[in-house]
């Protein structure tokens, strides 16, 4: 069986592109933690048993994960190497840069194609991923060894990403379709029809076929609470 490769940071570009050589982690992790949520808001509608569930947004993916570092090998006396020599490039990932004014956009990569959680099902073919395009949130530093000169000479770095992706990234990924099924919606405070429209089907113009459909005449007297039949468009 193939060694596992080294798990690695590498800083990019704006662009994605790679900026300058990526940072070995001294030893592979022994887990690591992925967590993804969505935020779904509740809908109290008077006389029902429970709110209705409508979904908001998807939040932001996050991944934790713990790395060890040691430079006992050089030996331990006076002279013995501070870990810190080591550890200082991965702190740095969650520090401002001068350029940009924000901490640099990081890919975290472990094992090439077989990185876990790569979501590369058939459902999910156009959202492949190969690694962990983040932004570094928070890193915490626990010195564990120390020679009798007090230099530290072991560590664990316990490091919380952040999923990074643009605008661009997002819709490409997703690769949502416009209504072409029936469903619901609960018409919230300030709804308009040509709004409900322009959210549901990207047109606002198309708010005839939700009037239609739910037999309004008044496309401004909406109630809150009020659920409305969204019809399929062609």
């Amino acid at each position: 069986m193939a060694n596992l490769m080294k798990a690695q940071f590498q800083r990019l570009n704006n662009d994605g592109t790679p900026e300058g050589p990526p940072l070995p982690v001294m030893f592979n992790p022994t887990e690591y933690s992925l967590t993804k949520g969505a935020q779904v808001a509740e809908i109290a509608i008077p006389g029902l048993d429970s709110p209705l569930l409508q979904f908001v947004r998807g939040q932001t993916e996050t991944m934790s994960v713990d790395l060890f570092f040691d430079t006992t090998d050089g030996g331990m006396g006076d002279d013995a190497t501070s870990v810190t020599s080591v550890t200082d490039n991965f702190y740095r990932l969650v520090k401002i840069e001068r350029e940009t004014h924000a901490p640099p956009i990081c890919l975290f990569t472990w094992g090439g194609d077989d990185f876990p959680g790569n979501r590369s099902y058939v459902e999910l073919a156009n959202q492949n991923r190969f690694g962990f395009k983040c932004i570094v949130e928070s890193i915490r530093q626990r010195f564990t060894l120390f020679n009798t000169q007090g230099v530290p000479l072991r560590a664990t770095l316990s490091v919380s990403l952040k999923e990074y992706k643009t605008l661009a990234d997002q819709v490409a990924e997703l690769d949502l379709h416009s209504g072409n099924r029936t469903r619901s919606y609960v018409v919230q405070q300030r709804d308009t029809l040509s709004g409900i429209a322009a959210t549901l089907y990207d047109d606002p113009s198309q708010w005839r076929a939700i009037a239609n459909a739910n037999a309004i005449d008044d496309p401004l007297g909406l109630t809150p609470g009020q659920i409305l039949l969204v019809p399929k468009i062609n």
